[in-house]
Protein backbone atom coordinates (compact mmCIF):
# COMPACT_ATOMS: atom_id res chain seq x y z
CA UNK A 1 0.00 0.00 0.00
CA UNK A 2 1.46 3.37 -1.05
CA UNK A 3 0.82 6.60 0.84
CA UNK A 4 0.85 9.97 -0.90
CA UNK A 5 2.07 12.78 1.30
CA UNK A 6 1.23 16.34 0.32
CA UNK A 7 3.70 19.14 0.71
CA UNK A 8 2.61 21.26 3.72
CA UNK A 9 4.08 24.39 2.13
CA UNK A 10 1.98 23.81 -0.99
CA UNK A 11 -1.13 23.58 1.21
CA UNK A 12 -0.23 26.82 2.98
CA UNK A 13 0.48 28.52 -0.35
CA UNK A 14 -2.94 27.46 -1.72
CA UNK A 15 -4.63 28.69 1.46
CA UNK A 16 -2.86 32.08 1.16
CA UNK A 17 -4.00 32.39 -2.46
CA UNK A 18 -7.60 31.66 -1.46
CA UNK A 19 -7.44 34.35 1.25
CA UNK A 20 -5.98 36.87 -1.20
CA UNK A 21 -8.80 36.18 -3.69
CA UNK A 22 -11.41 36.63 -0.95
CA UNK A 23 -9.93 39.99 0.12
CA UNK A 24 -9.76 41.18 -3.50
CA UNK A 25 -13.42 40.35 -4.15
CA UNK A 26 -16.25 42.86 -3.63
CA UNK A 27 -17.96 40.52 -1.18
CA UNK A 28 -16.55 42.29 1.89
CA UNK A 29 -17.63 45.71 0.60
CA UNK A 30 -21.36 45.07 0.45
CA UNK A 31 -22.32 46.14 3.98
CA UNK A 32 -23.35 49.63 5.03
CA UNK A 33 -20.70 49.68 7.75
CA UNK A 34 -18.14 48.07 5.47
CA UNK A 35 -16.15 49.63 2.66
CA UNK A 36 -19.20 50.51 0.52
CA UNK A 37 -19.91 53.84 -1.13
CA UNK A 38 -20.40 56.83 1.15
CA UNK A 39 -22.64 58.68 1.46
CA UNK A 40 -25.49 56.25 0.85
CA UNK A 41 -28.11 57.89 -1.33
CA UNK A 42 -31.43 57.48 -3.08
CA UNK A 43 -32.12 59.05 -6.47
CA UNK A 44 -35.67 59.34 -7.71
CA UNK A 45 -37.72 61.18 -10.29
CA UNK A 46 -40.44 63.64 -9.33
CA UNK A 47 -42.38 64.76 -12.43
CA UNK A 48 -39.66 65.91 -14.88
CA UNK A 49 -37.05 66.58 -12.16
CA UNK A 50 -34.66 64.46 -10.09
CA UNK A 51 -34.27 64.45 -6.30
CA UNK A 52 -31.20 63.05 -4.53
CA UNK A 53 -31.38 62.24 -0.83
CA UNK A 54 -28.03 61.46 0.83
CA UNK A 55 -27.23 60.47 4.39
CA UNK A 56 -24.37 62.62 5.69
CA UNK A 57 -24.42 62.26 9.49
CA UNK A 58 -21.63 64.14 11.19
CA UNK A 59 -20.78 66.16 8.07
CA UNK A 60 -21.19 69.92 8.35
CA UNK A 61 -22.59 72.06 5.54
CA UNK A 62 -19.23 73.80 5.28
CA UNK A 63 -17.58 70.41 4.60
CA UNK A 64 -19.85 69.55 1.64
CA UNK A 65 -19.35 70.36 -2.03
CA UNK A 66 -21.95 69.78 -4.75
CA UNK A 67 -21.24 70.14 -8.48
CA UNK A 68 -23.43 69.45 -11.49
CA UNK A 69 -22.67 69.24 -15.18
CA UNK A 70 -24.79 67.81 -17.96
CA UNK A 71 -26.35 64.65 -16.59
CA UNK A 72 -24.01 64.09 -13.64
CA UNK A 73 -23.91 65.29 -10.05
CA UNK A 74 -20.88 65.15 -7.77
CA UNK A 75 -21.09 65.13 -3.97
CA UNK A 76 -17.80 65.52 -2.12
CA UNK A 77 -16.85 66.39 1.41
CA UNK A 78 -15.07 65.48 4.59
CA UNK A 79 -16.40 63.58 7.58
CA UNK A 80 -14.45 64.39 10.71
CA UNK A 81 -14.39 62.34 13.89
CA UNK A 82 -12.30 63.88 16.63
CA UNK A 83 -11.02 62.10 19.73
CA UNK A 84 -9.88 63.85 22.88
CA UNK A 85 -6.20 63.83 23.71
CA UNK A 86 -5.18 60.73 25.61
CA UNK A 87 -8.08 58.69 24.23
CA UNK A 88 -7.36 55.08 23.40
CA UNK A 89 -9.57 53.69 20.64
CA UNK A 90 -10.89 50.23 21.46
CA UNK A 91 -13.07 49.73 18.37
CA UNK A 92 -13.53 51.96 15.35
CA UNK A 93 -16.43 51.32 12.97
CA UNK A 94 -17.46 54.87 12.08
CA UNK A 95 -15.58 55.97 9.00
CA UNK A 96 -14.06 59.38 8.61
CA UNK A 97 -12.09 61.21 5.99
CA UNK A 98 -12.68 62.52 2.49
CA UNK A 99 -15.42 61.16 0.23
CA UNK A 100 -16.27 61.86 -3.39
CA UNK A 101 -19.22 60.40 -5.33
CA UNK A 102 -20.37 61.08 -8.84
CA UNK A 103 -23.76 59.85 -10.01
CA UNK A 104 -24.88 59.76 -13.63
CA UNK A 105 -28.50 60.82 -13.97
CA UNK A 106 -31.06 59.70 -16.58
CA UNK A 107 -31.68 63.33 -17.62
CA UNK A 108 -29.73 66.53 -18.22
CA UNK A 109 -30.17 69.02 -15.38
CA UNK A 110 -30.27 72.81 -15.29
CA UNK A 111 -27.26 73.59 -13.09
CA UNK A 112 -28.40 77.20 -12.54
CA UNK A 113 -31.63 76.14 -10.78
CA UNK A 114 -30.33 73.39 -8.47
CA UNK A 115 -31.29 73.72 -4.80
CA UNK A 116 -29.76 71.85 -1.86
CA UNK A 117 -30.78 71.58 1.80
CA UNK A 118 -28.96 69.85 4.64
CA UNK A 119 -30.71 69.19 7.92
CA UNK A 120 -30.26 66.57 10.67
CA UNK A 121 -27.68 64.62 8.66
CA UNK A 122 -29.86 64.40 5.53
CA UNK A 123 -28.82 66.18 2.33
CA UNK A 124 -31.60 66.82 -0.21
CA UNK A 125 -30.66 68.01 -3.69
CA UNK A 126 -33.38 69.15 -6.09
CA UNK A 127 -32.27 68.91 -9.72
CA UNK A 128 -34.61 70.47 -12.29
CA UNK A 129 -34.58 69.00 -15.76
CA UNK A 130 -33.02 71.23 -18.40
CA UNK A 131 -35.57 72.75 -20.79
CA UNK A 132 -33.66 71.48 -23.83
CA UNK A 133 -33.88 67.94 -22.40
CA UNK A 134 -37.66 67.96 -21.81
CA UNK A 135 -39.78 66.09 -24.33
CA UNK A 136 -41.66 68.30 -26.77
CA UNK A 137 -45.11 67.71 -28.19
CA UNK A 138 -45.15 67.69 -31.95
CA UNK A 139 -48.21 69.10 -33.72
CA UNK A 140 -49.47 67.09 -36.63
CA UNK A 141 -50.70 69.06 -39.64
Amino acid sequence: MAFAFTDPFETLFNFQQALDQLRASAWLEAGVSGQGAFPPLNVFRKDHDIVVIAEVPGVGKEDLSIEAKGNAIRIAGTKRIAFRDGTSVHRRERRNGRFDRTVTLPIEVDAEKIKAECRDGILAIFLPRAERDKPRAIAIN
